[in-house]
């Protein structure tokens, strides 16, 4: 399914980011995400958040070209001439990049790739949900007999809500619902399968998503990227409940107890853990591991989860700390950083298609803003010194608790820079002759 890691580093065929570089031993899906303009029928979605940062770039760096280049010329001051083309290059690249997002982009990131052949470009939306479905069965297949991990990450309920025709108005939810439905298909035949196969009472299944329901996400009325209840907030917002709060689900017959709710919070971070205690294996001792494994949670051996604090994150930036204080049940949320909702009826940041994380779309909060999430789990009455008179004293320990996690992060580059989100022709997968990428191995071997 969904890798959205990317592929390539220096060349286009170093495949250094490519998921048989991080230890998988097969690979089906989009090494990129979904987008808008994969479908082409709705707003463009890559293109609404970095349109303008591309045109931006482009008339500065050509104002600072023609301005060298006068000078130059004018022996106004001396410089060498590399240092013009080079910036000349940079330039013509962010012009490209701004061009191409009216158009292009649906050929070059909406592509699939089985390993480190690409086998659409651009993909067929159509069939795409069948072609998943019928890799991940037949990986099931052909491993049956030895022990697998086996990561399913669907293309559905994520604009731009791809749906086949035959689940077009089943749900009484418009195009989400339907959306769901699909999903909801494909979850019960990879179940199916295991089911068949003999696999159920020895295969571990866990399903969950990665954040909240995208408020942003509409066409005209209709939202189109899911509801979050009660929880404040949506997905890409940093701290709020609404993007971080989502459900997960275990699968375990003979094994894990059914119909038991666990009510405490876990983590995505905990599958690594989990999976390498299911292996029969250990997690690295010389670094810090923020997972923890789910077993004793789901096995009923351990009443609350390992997680004392959680730390949330909007990019690089630290938005909130959760503090799960075991000994009286209250779990504690401290907001440092929070987007600035635009308009603010709208509980979403509507103008800029997507909240930022520092600058001045975001509000920096100090003291922090507190919440008591086991009274007040929709974040509505920030407390105060005034209101809680253990206020202080909770925004100290998790002002500690900061301090200590600091200590354990390594500084890695700005994943989204200017220069890391500029288009780079030499890195971009292609299969046929670049420019010209265009293929469809899937009905070649069908």
């Amino acid at each position: 399914g969904k890798w959205h890691m990317g592929v390539n580093c220096k060349s286009r065929r170093d495949h250094c980011h490519h998921p048989l570089n991080h230890g998988f031993g097969y690979f089906y899906g989009m090494p990129f995400t979904l987008l808008n303009e994969c479908q082409g029928t709705d707003d463009p979605e890559l293109a609404k958040s970095l349109q303008d940062m591309y045109w931006l770039y482009t008339q500065m760096i050509i104002l600072a070209v023609l301005t060298l280049l006068i000078g130059k010329l004018n022996n106004l001051f001396s410089i060498n001439w590399k240092i013009i083309i080079y910036m000349a290059i940079c330039g013509l690249l962010y012009f490209i990049s701004w061009f191409s997002s009216y158009g292009f982009t649906k050929y070059w990131n909406c592509i699939l790739m089985r390993n480190h052949d690409i086998t659409e470009q651009p993909m067929n939306l159509e069939k795409t949900t069948s072609n998943l479905l019928k890799e991940a069965v037949s990986f099931i297949e052909r491993n049956k007999h030895r022990p697998f991990l086996l990561f399913v990450s669907l293309l559905h309920v994520h604009t731009p809500l791809i749906t086949t025709e035959e689940f077009l108005g089943r749900s009484r939810h418009s195009l989400y619902g339907d959306n769901v439905e699909e999903m909801d298909w494909v979850v019960g035949k990879l179940l199916d399968a295991i089911d068949i196969k003999g696999l159920k009472n020895a295969t571990f299944t866990y399903f969950a998503s990665d954040h909240g329901g995208a408020l942003e996400a509409h066409r005209g009325n209709a939202r189109m990227g899911g509801w979050n209840g009660i929880y404040k907030g949506g997905k890409g917002m940093g701290g709020w409940e609404g993007g971080i709060r989502v459900p997960g689900i275990v699968r375990w017959p003979g094994v894990l107890p059914a119909g038991t709710v666990v009510d405490e919070l876990t983590s995505l971070m905990d599958i690594f853990p989990t999976v390498v205690h299911l292996a029969g294996g250990a997690v690295p001792q010389d670094r810090a591991i923020d997972g923890h494994t789910l077993l004793p949670l789901l096995q009923g051996t351990g009443q609350h989860t390992g997680h004392e604090f959680m730390f949330h994150y909007c990019g690089v930036v630290l938005h909130a700390v959760r503090w799960h204080q075991k000994g009286r049940g209250t779990t504690w949320k401290a907001h440092y950083a929070t987007p600035i909702i635009q308009p603010e009826s709208s509980g979403a940041c509507s103008g800029r298609g997507l909240c930022p994380c520092f600058g001045d779309g975001v509000t920096h909060h100090d003291p922090p803003l507190l919440f008591d999430l086991s009274r007040d789990p929709s974040e509505a009455n920030p407390l105060s010194a005034d209101t809680e008179p253990l206020f202080n004293a909770i925004t100290r320990k998790i002002g500690e608790a900061v301090e200590e996690h600091r200590k354990t992060l390594t500084p890695v580059p700005q994943q989204l820079s200017p220069y890391n989100n500029i288009w780079k022709p030499w890195l971009q997968p292609c299969c046929g002759t670049f420019p010209f990428c265009w293929c469809d191995e899937e009905h070649s071997r069908a």
